[in-house]
Parts: structure tokens; C-alpha cells; sequence
């Protein structure tokens, strides 16, 4: 059993912390395992286990291969989380290309937007300059860049009047099913997991749907699950014949009190021996 955190990001997506840092703050915070898991974005695992292997920590804190894959299905935004897939599957480098497309893509189409039809002039450049480099841009990004051109006073504003789905310059990103996302991580050997399901009204439906894709798992553990919605799908999981997850979905050090919540949302450590003895069980099917 391992202190666990299977659920981070870096500044290759929408998080805020090089890789590197992420190692330094994980051994701080006594964690001995995690799983990186940016959006559509696996860049950050070699940066940060070359970074462990030069300080010299490799046996204090184990660092998972992971991915969160942004899906939409009928209308829903489903977070698809992936555990120790060979990222060099042609199915999976496809899909990360593909995804990696859409961003850029819908980007583009955003900031012709905010300026024909707003007059907010931003520029491709300065939201790439905000994730490392090959690194997975997004509505945060673009929330940011709208508010530093003077676009809006703060970035909550910059959401609430341009990046959400009634906005007149938003653009939905053409993004993969759910289905697929857990079916391309399946078989490139990796375990495909719910992320966050309580953020779906029609979670149960789609996951026994989805278990016949290759779906194994459900992120029960989450900042955002009260005590009762993590007993809601760690019962559904067990009926399911399901594996629980969990993590802290960081991004950030707390807005509000400066606190960093990197592994403060403490998940059982058990979970850490059902994810190794889940790989093993997929290793050898």
C-alpha cells in the first residue's frame, strides 16, 4: 500500500507546476506515488522522471504514466482518465494528435471570433506561452490571455462572457466519444477510468455503457465528491465489478488560502494495491 495521488496536472495542460515541481512538492507532502494525467497530454512523465532520477529519489515516490482525455457525449463534457498505457500505441499517438488538432483548432477560431465580433485582440502565441512547450491549450488559457489584453477584469468574467457554450464567440471543440477514449486506452494496455462522475447526471447509464468499451474503473475519491457521493460510486463500482480511483485533481496551490492541496485529498491507500493488481490482471488477459 502507497499514499497515493492519482490525479495531477501539470503545465503541459492547465496546470500551474513544471513536472519538476510536482516531484518536489509530492515528496513534501509524504505522497510515495502519483499519475500524471494532463488533458490530452502524456509529455510530462519523462520530464518528471528524469527530474526524480536526478536528485536521486527514485525510491521515495513512483510516478504513474497517466492521461485525462476530454470527451463529449450528448452534449456531456466526460473526463476519461488513463493508467500505464503504452503511449506509443499507434491507435493512442493518434488520438492524442487528433485531440492535440482540435485544441489548436478551436483556439484559432475563438480569438478570430473575440476579435471580429468583440474587438479583444490576443494572440495565438500568448496562449501557447502559458503550457510547456507541446503542452495541451485550452479554455483556461484563452480565459487568461482575454483577461491580460484588458478583454475582461478577471478571469472568472472571461468565462462567464466568452468561454462557455451560449457565448456568440465560443466555439465547441471537436473533440473523440467517451467510447473511444476508453476503448483506445484499453487496448494499448492501459486502464480506462471515469473521472469525476458526480459531474454527470447520467453517469450510471453511460458507465455500464462504457463498460463494454474496456471501461475498469471509477474515480470515486475526488475534492469535488462529498463523504456520500464517494460511498454512491465506490457501491456502484463494486456492482460493477469496477476498480475505485481517486486523486485531487490539482492544478493549482489553493486561490483562497495559498494552501497546496497536492495529496490533502487523501484516498485509501489500498487504492494504490487494486490499480497494480488491475494492470497485472490486463497484463495477462
Amino acid at each position: 500500500m502507497k499514499k497515493a495521488d492519482f490525479h495531477v496536472h501539470t503545465n503541459y495542460s492547465d496546470g500551474i507546476f513544471s513536472p519538476e515541481k510536482i516531484v518536489d512538492t509530492a515528496l513534501d507532502a509524504g505522497l510515495e506515488a502519483i499519475a500524471l494525467t494532463d488533458h490530452d497530454n502524456v509529455l510530462s512523465y519523462d520530464v518528471a522522471q528524469k527530474y526524480l532520477k536526478s536528485i536521486g529519489k527514485e525510491d521515495k515516490l513512483e510516478i504513474i504514466q497517466g492521461v485525462e482525455v476530454n470527451t463529449l457525449y450528448k452534449n456531456y463534457e466526460v473526463h476519461i482518465l488513463g493508467y500505464f498505457m503504452d503511449t506509443n500505441d499507434n491507435d493512442f499517438k493518434n488520438l492524442i494528435k487528433s485531440q492535440q488538432e482540435a485544441r489548436i483548432k478551436q483556439t484559432k477560431e475563438i480569438i478570430d471570433l473575440l476579435d471580429k465580433k468583440e474587438g479583444i485582440k490576443i494572440s495565438f502565441d500568448s496562449i501557447l506561452a502559458q503550457v510547456a512547450e507541446g503542452g495541451s491549450i485550452g479554455r483556461p488559457h484563452i480565459a487568461k490571455a482575454i483577461t491580460s489584453a484588458g478583454g475582461t477584469s478577471s478571469i472568472i468574467d472571461a468565462y462567464n462572457k466568452y468561454i462557455n457554450d451560449s457565448s456568440p464567440v465560443y466555439v465547441q471543440r471537436k473533440t473523440v466519444s467517451p467510447q473511444d477514449a476508453v476503448e483506445i486506452i484499453y487496448d494499448a494496455g492501459g486502464i480506462p477510468v471515469i473521472a469525476h462522475p458526480h459531474d454527470i447526471d447520467i453517469a450510471e447509464t453511460l458507465i455500464k455503457d462504457l463498460m463494454a468499451y474496456g471501461l475498469r474503473g471509477i474515480e470515486a475519491y475526488h475534492r469535488k465528491h462529498s463523504p456520500a457521493v464517494v460511498e454512491y460510486f465506490s457501491s456502484m463500482a463494486e456492482k460493477f465489478g469496477l476498480i475505485v480511483t481517486g486523486g485531487s485533481d490539482f492544478h493549482a496551490p489553493s486561490l483562497l488560502n495559498g494552501q497546496i492541496l497536492l495529496g490533502k485529498h487523501f484516498i485509501p491507500e489500498w487504492i494504490y494495491d487494486k490499480l497494480i493488481q488491475e494492470k497485472k490482471r490486463l497484463d495477462m488477459a
